[in-house]
């Protein structure tokens, strides 16, 4: 098969950083990896510069296709990095470089898994597809949104996707967990219009657009959206509570009822502070407009928020939610790119995602999980496809994935890379 390795070097050498994306070098190596391997390969692109591959399986039809997905588009190299983002060098048991969690490395262990299901002899059930997609970490408009709406045809019966993020550990009372993403929140952008009158520096205004934006965005530092309580959050929390005993088990169950959920996230402590998102709609303030002369007060002033909301929930419904906190002293326009998440998660593929994990690691705990951020599953989703965060990894202890995602030093273990493909592999093998 592959040697994974270089292969994961070769793409982490292929600088697709997004914006622009350029990502064809990337789609064109593993094109040429694939169709060495004797399989036939399409790609589709909005635009030359930026292509997506299509590869796929044939099955014997005894179930719906499986759709593999990833990308080879990564985010700008930034902070200070202890090696080349781009060198993609192989130091301490590590493949150091931009990309090798998010998510080269990942589409590496999906191509070797890929290439071995096509060299057994036995058929998979139904149809293996394999997708190799541009631009995740912008919207998606030259990848997934752009094959979900304009070829929606090659993904025709597909039930359920494999993508990012999911299937690597965290520890939890000498417990190792795996969470699944079977949810994520997806983005809303709201645009809030702040006015008041206008004047000469020199005379100062009093309760002025200015004095109205600091007032809201110290409303928003201070006060949190509802609580909700999403299925799969629920079905996370539960199995967490299952394996856990003692304060940690009491605080977890506390979450499972809205009345006690908000001073139950705030015990948990800063080891379980990633569950806020799960439970909140949220804003984050990022940019601020207003004002084009040092010595002229503005009379209209925009704020941007960057708004992620929970599954199940309409957009009118978060508006309401957010006018509560920022009061009426602003217009709120939201805009959003039509993305959705399941509200209520499919789990028919959960439990055979869940043994091939147990199969390579015995003490894995796999549980769902709802993904605070987005990925290219909630384009599918608009398909009824119902997406899993999948990318099995071993992470040595006291390695932080989500302060290494991007950030600086962004590394994967070697091992994690023939861990993922003898899972996925697995899991494409066994799939029924």
């Amino acid at each position: 098969m592959t040697d994974k390795i270089e292969l994961l070097r070769s793409l982490v050498r292929i600088e697709t950083v997004n914006p622009p994306g350029n990502e064809r070098p990337a789609i064109r190596l593993l094109e040429s990896v694939l169709t060495d391997a004797g399989l036939e390969v399409a790609t589709y692109a909005l635009v030359p510069e930026r292509p997506n591959l299509i590869a796929r399986i044939a099955g014997r039809g005894t179930a719906p296709p499986l759709l593999l997905q990833g990308h080879v588009d990564v985010v700008p190299a930034t902070g200070q990095w202890t090696r080349s983002p781009f060198g993609a060098d192989v130091v301490d048991g590590f493949v150091w470089g931009r990309g090798t969690l998010d998510m080269k490395g990942p589409v590496v262990m999906m191509v070797d898994a890929f290439l071995r299901l096509a060299a057994d002899p036995t058929p998979p059930a139904g149809d293996v597809i394999l997708a190799i997609l541009a631009d995740e970490e912008m919207q998606g408009r030259f990848g997934a949104q752009f094959l979900v709406r304009e070829h929606p045809d090659l993904f025709h019966g597909v039930r359920y996707c494999l993508g990012e993020f999911g299937a690597f550990p965290f520890r939890l009372q000498g417990r190792r967990f795996y969470p699944i993403q079977v949810g994520e929140r997806v983005g809303v952008e709201f645009l809030l219009t702040i006015e008041g009158p206008a004047g000469h520096g020199s005379m100062p205004i009093r309760g002025g657009a200015m004095a109205k934006l600091g007032r809201i965005l110290r409303a928003l530092d201070r006060r949190r959206l509802p609580i909700h309580l999403t299925p799969a959050t629920r079905l996370m929390v539960q199995a967490l509570a299952d394996h856990t005993s003692g304060p940690t088990r009491l605080a977890l169950r506390r979450l499972l009822a809205e009345r006690t959920a908000g001073p139950a996230l705030r015990a948990l402590g800063p080891q379980l502070a990633m569950f806020e998102p799960m439970f909140r709609n949220t804003v984050s303030p990022t940019v601020v407009r207003g004002g084009d002369k040092h010595n002229v007060i503005p009379g209209r002033v925009t704020l941007g928020l960057d708004g992620r909301m929970l599954p199940g929930v309409s957009v009118e419904e978060f508006e309401r939610e957010l006018r509560a906190v920022v009061g009426s002293d602003c217009g709120i326009e939201a805009v959003t790119d039509g993305a959705t998440s399941p509200g209520d998660p499919d789990l028919g593929l959960f439990d055979l995602l869940a043994e091939a994990l147990r199969r390579h690691d015995p003490e894995a705990i796999p549980i769902p999980f709802l993904l605070p951020a987005v990925t290219d599953g909630r384009w599918f989703a608009q398909l009824g496809i119902q997406p899993y965060g999948y990318t099995p990894m071993t992470l040595p202890d006291g390695f932080d994935f989500q302060r290494t995602v991007h950030a600086a030093d962004e590394r994967i273990p070697v091992d994690a890379l023939d861990f993922g493909s003898d899972v996925l592999f697995d899991v494409l093998r066994d799939y029924a």
